[in-house]
């Protein structure tokens, strides 16, 4: 994986502090927004640097969140108001894509 620099870091977190709520985007629309090369390098941002962000409104490109995170991500994403079926966010009723749906 490619180096982060402190200006990918602030680059996705200035990204995901504008995800509107009852809206989701992708770790890849993130990484491809933000100018990054893989949507892994989003991931690592936000395992080490979310705490304080919508974190639950990023969801991989399949829609369903990462196992250990599901119940909590999901109770806030219902919360919001996002659709979700059989455990997977409906992307195509929510998503939201930096650059092109703001």
């Amino acid at each position: 994986m490619a180096a982060i620099t402190d200006d990918d870091v602030e680059r996705v977190r200035g990204l995901v502090a504008a995800i509107p709520e009852g809206m989701v985007t992708t770790y890849g629309d993130l990484g491809h927004a933000a100018g990054l090369p893989s949507p892994r390098i989003v991931g690592a941002i936000m395992r080490t640097d979310s705490g304080d962000l919508p974190w639950h409104r990023v969801v991989p490109a399949s829609g369903r969140p990462t196992p250990h995170l599901a119940e909590r991500q999901l109770a806030r994403l219902h919360d919001e108001g996002v659709p979700i079926r059989d455990g997977r966010v409906v992307l195509r009723e929510c998503r939201w894509r930096p650059g092109i749906d703001d």
